[in-house]
């Protein structure tokens, strides 16, 4: 399998965004207002559309997404960690780690739906679905908890009105219920849910600025680090306390590879974050991908 062309669209829709914000007169002012767009609306949409789009049969699948759940909680526990390990902790800028924790667990959706479909057809693609629906709310919550902590704001309030964890429970909900989106809505959301992940990725190449990395270096090391290198061992573990089957260990050691989410740049800007530096790891994430993809499924399987 090309991993790197399957990153490539991501990777050239960021580029894009950066290349339009620094040398058109589609600047940083407009961008800011497509983030808003991105975020309030046409995300939220997205995630609601994919976690409801396929049934997900719990009992059937209980023991990935037991795997999953756990390889989910192991990663938000690395991340949070990041601050009290020693020699490492001291050198950490504590709040630019509240805002780029979620860099180390969240992911890819539409990355992970199109490559479930290439590893394992129908199968893998209601396997992951499975995965995006009890993990995204999990891990939204695992980002928000940091910032909101940091900015000294209500953690309750920031998850009830975040339209990110909205969007993500009701469609869990929605998918448990049976609720389904009708034939003839169904092409109109697909198409905004497109046009989030565009738009997204493009936002978060306009609003990078890469020499906010080499402030951070040593963050953004430890951060890719866990997502990238440690995760994929940690899903092989959970594979085997787990018994899962052939196809299940694959889709979870894809699932565990992944780059991670561009909204982890939308989000970390709304919340009053290092946006432009959450960007620049978001990018980053991107291009580790099409290491750590071929380490967990080449290497590891």
């Amino acid at each position: 399998m090309n991993f790197a062309q399957l990153l490539f669209p991501d990777f050239s829709l960021i580029l894009c965004g950066y290349l339009i914000c620094r040398f058109t007169a589609l600047n940083r002012p407009l961008w800011q207002q497509v983030e808003t767009l991105v975020y309030f609306f046409l995300f939220p949409v997205l995630l609601f559309h994919s976690i409801l789009k396929s049934p997900i049969d719990l009992n059937a699948a209980s023991s990935l997404i037991g795997a999953g759940v756990c390889l989910g909680l192991c990663a938000i526990a690395l991340s949070y960690s990041l601050p009290y390990w020693p020699l490492l902790g001291k050198r950490l800028d504590k709040r630019d780690h509240a805002a780029s924790a979620q860099v180390a667990f969240r992911f890819n959706s539409f990355i992970a739906l199109a490559l479930a479909d290439r590893l394992a057809g129908p199968e893998g693609l209601l396997m992951i679905s499975m995965l995006i629906g009890v993990c995204v709310p999990l891990f939204n919550v695992g980002a928000v908890w940091p910032m909101a902590r940091h900015a000294n704001s209500s953690f309750l309030r920031e998850l009830v009105r975040n339209p990110l964890i909205i969007a993500t429970c009701s469609g869990l909900i929605g998918n448990l219920l049976g609720f389904r989106i009708p034939d003839w809505l169904d092409p109109s959301i697909s198409r905004i849910g497109a046009a989030s992940l565009a738009l997204g990725l493009m936002a978060a190449g306009a609003g990078m600025q890469l020499g906010t990395l080499r402030q951070g270096k040593l963050l953004g090391l430890s951060v890719l680090s866990i997502k990238h290198l440690l995760l994929p061992l940690v899903a092989l573990g959970m594979s085997h306390v787990f018994h899962l089957g052939s196809a299940q260990t694959t889709v979870l050691l894809a699932f565990s590879a992944l780059p991670t989410a561009s909204t982890c740049y939308v989000l970390a800007a709304r919340m009053g974050y290092n946006g432009p530096y959450v960007a620049g790891l978001v990018t980053l994430s991107t291009l580790s991908g099409m290491l750590s993809l071929p380490f967990a499924l080449g290497v590891l399987r």
